[in-house]
């Protein structure tokens, strides 16, 4: 304590008692007695005041960084900085210090005295999804991670989350991320494994399943709105994943991993419904590899070829008995389960052309949901981990872009994929069974199709 201030409240107790000398008989005394303790008390507060002013003044003039540091504490209180504070996760840059503490005083203090349209626009920017889609995601995770985060680097489950969420929606560097939050570049790695290898694993069967009862139904007939076609269930196709430079440079054999398109990457599998969401991923192949290969390498081909999903609802089309089955591109076999087009130029019949036609109406659903993959978590457009972590951040994105969709979060710009271009695929011997009953089924279909064209009313 100051020593001045120190001696003057010895001074003001020794006046206390002067006043208040506890004599009963003395009615001047009782006067004082009754008033002598609130004075004593105002001039305290008085003087404890005055003491704090000259304390906080004394910091500001002998330490001008110390005073720096209170006025961003203080300004950051306030609600017109939580957006700076949201959406400095989107460029590492920012001088601003993003810590824990930061980051507790947002998710529990101020988050709450926001229009949620401003604080879930502000998380998007910053964490590619709405706050209450990321607090959802944090308790879904939280069982897995707390063990694990306590262990190794004392981080919180939420903010580690909030990390991992930043650098997957913006593909920023691990040097940059480990500038801007404060930590080692080793410990944004180890951040981006443990989160991603969860949402691939632990995560994924509860947002990417095949479809079956009433969502199969619903399925097939939303297809049947958009194409024409019957019992379709979802859409299929391949995207390369284009790996970044530090990571192209740590490949063993980059000539297997370079794509037709010249690149480095890696062949990402998925099926789409309607709703643009994923209902399988498959991440197997490097970029050398094409569709095919790739499909028949892939769980979801033994699992239809050996009819152990997509049994039910089976409908007759001129004779034939359809179960549920999926579209894609000609790169794809010809299949039961996997109608493909006739044509890639629209060169066959009128009944072939109107089906390819209604075919690639359907097979835009999974073409959206890919170019909105990569649109909202930008790191699929240059990955940059390391080659034997690089599938489960993909699978992992997928399995976030599926929570996004779910939750019905506003879907950002797509990403524009390279045309397709690739060669037709060519039919294995163990395939001929399935290949001539898809082939008798495509015609059945087109067939019926151009009838129905032909019964519309012309105007």
């Amino acid at each position: 304590m100051d020593p001045s201030l120190f001696m003057m409240l010895s001074n003001l107790l020794q006046l206390h008692n002067y006043l208040d000398p506890a004599l009963p008989t003395s009615s001047l005394a009782d006067a004082y007695s009754s008033s002598a303790p609130l004075l004593f008390f105002v001039i305290a507060s008085v003087l404890s005041h005055a003491a704090a002013l000259r304390s906080r003044s004394t910091s500001s003039s002998s330490s001008p960084t110390s005073a720096s540091t209170t006025t961003t504490t203080t300004t950051t209180t306030t609600t017109t900085t939580t957006t700076t504070t949201a959406t400095t996760a989107a460029t590492p840059n920012s001088s601003s210090d993003r810590n824990v503490d930061a980051f507790r005083s947002l998710t529990n203090e101020r988050i709450w005295s926001m229009e949620p349209q401003t604080r879930d626009a502000q998380w998007r920017s910053a964490y590619g999804l709405s706050y209450p889609v990321f607090a959802n995601l944090v308790d879904q995770l939280k069982p897995h991670l707390q063990k694990s985060l306590a262990v190794d680097l004392g981080l919180p489950p939420d903010y580690a989350v909030a990390i991992v969420l930043s650098r997957l929606a913006h593909g920023h560097s691990l040097k940059a991320m480990a500038a801007h939050y404060k930590l080692k570049p080793y410990q944004i790695s180890k951040l981006t494994n443990l989160v991603t290898r969860l949402l691939a694993t632990k995560l994924y069967s509860n947002h990417i399943r095949t479809p079956g009862g009433h969502r199969l139904l619903e399925t097939i007939h939303a297809f049947r709105e958009i194409t024409g076609l019957p019992n379709v269930c979802g859409a299929i196709d391949g995207s390369y994943v284009k790996l970044a430079r530090t990571t192209e440079a740590r490949i063993v054999d980059p000539a297997s991993f370079r794509c037709r398109y010249g690149y480095c990457s890696i062949l990402l599998q998925v099926v789409s419904d309607h709703r643009k969401i994923f209902w399988d991923v498959c991440v197997k192949a490097p970029g050398a590899s094409d569709d095919a290969t790739h499909f028949r390498d892939s769980v979801l081909y033994n699992r239809l070829t050996s009819a152990e999903i997509l049994r039910d609802t089976v409908i007759s089309v001129r004779g034939h008995h359809v179960r549920p089955y999926i579209i894609g591109d000609w790169c794809y076999p010809l299949l039961s389960f996997l109608l493909t087009p006739f044509t890639s130029n629209s060169t066959g019949t009128l009944a072939q052309n109107f089906f390819d036609a209604s075919l690639m109406k359907g097979r835009s659903m999974v073409e959206q949901a890919i170019g909105l993959l990569k649109g909202r978590w930008r790191i699929l457009q240059d990955l940059n981990v390391g080659i034997n972590h690089a599938p489960q951040t993909i699978v992992a994105c997928c399995v976030l872009h599926n929570i996004c969709q779910f939750a019905g979060e506003p879907e950002p710009v797509l990403y524009k994929e390279p045309k397709e271009s690739g060669p037709p695929s060519r039919t294995l011997e163990n395939e001929k069974s399935f290949y001539y009953f898809g082939e008798s089924l495509r015609q059945a279909i087109a067939d019926e199709i151009q009838e129905r064209q032909q019964r519309l009313p012309t105007r």
